[in-house]
């Protein structure tokens, strides 16, 4: 068992299908192991010298992200990223799942998915190649920014406009 500041996590290793979500059994699994992974994922932040209130906050928007939106409603498997995926989530995704969209919390779960998908390669689980546009589908706040307040400013039929401009489907 590795050992971080005082807490034991015992290795856990991962397979890219663990995450692979066809059947209702498979959804059970897939949910056990991203809790797993989170968890890895917490105790990785506080090794790295994060306080536990601070690498709560990130695993917490990691969790938002991982277990319901990208399990949940995306049905998609995380350590298969496919580009496009951290822009619809902030660029519509969050916008139209919380009652009150506003950038500061998009920008601190957007950090919590950074670290996740950094966590991830760190895992070898994802490449390089996938952490970088990961990274840079993050980084687009100006744009996340525009999409809250063009959403907010939405009247009479205009979501369809709005959300053809980043569709929640591929």
């Amino acid at each position: 068992m590795a050992r971080m500041s005082g807490l034991k996590q015992p290795e856990i290793v991962f397979e890219h299908d663990d995450f692979e979500c066809v059947s209702l059994d498979d959804e059970l699994r897939v949910d056990e192991r991203c809790r797993e992974l989170l968890k890895g994922f917490y105790l990785n932040l506080v090794k790295s010298g994060m306080t536990p209130e601070e690498a709560s906050e990130l695993a917490f928007s990691a969790d938002l992200y991982l277990r319901d939106y990208i399990v949940d409603f995306a049905r998609r498997n995380v350590v298969r990223p496919q580009p496009g995926i951290v822009r619809r989530f902030a660029a519509t995704w969050f916008i139209t799942h919380t009652l009150d969209p506003k950038m500061r919390i998009l920008e601190r779960h957007l950090d919590g998915v950074r670290e996740l998908y950094r966590y991830l390669a760190g895992q070898r689980l994802i490449s390089g190649e996938e952490l970088d546009f990961l990274e840079d589908e993050a980084a687009q706040t100006d744009y996340y920014r525009r999409r809250i307040e063009s959403f907010i400013a939405i009247v009479g039929d205009g979501y369809f406009a709005w959300e053809a401009e980043c569709p929640l489907r591929d």
